[in-house]
């Protein structure tokens, strides 16, 4: 797996993976536990990861639409 963005915003994280789900690339996020330590306060960016395969086609598909940024 590879890191493609991480966010804290958590419309952004829904709206990227369904974009990329829709797309055909897998996605998994890693850190979504940590609101349980952090009182659901959105510090910690959560990170999308995708197959290290699919990496450029994910980074592709979000450059297209103005979306491959952290934050």
């Amino acid at each position: 797996m590879e890191q493609l963005v991480s966010t804290t915003d958590a419309v952004r994280l829904s709206f990227l993976c369904t974009l990329l789900k829709d797309a055909g690339i897998p996605v998994d996020v890693f850190d979504i536990n940590m609101s349980a330590l952090e009182a659901g306060i959105g510090v910690f960016p959560r990170r999308i990861m995708v197959p290290a395969e699919f990496l450029l086609s994910a980074k592709i598909l979000l450059k297209n639409v103005d979306e491959f940024y952290d934050g």
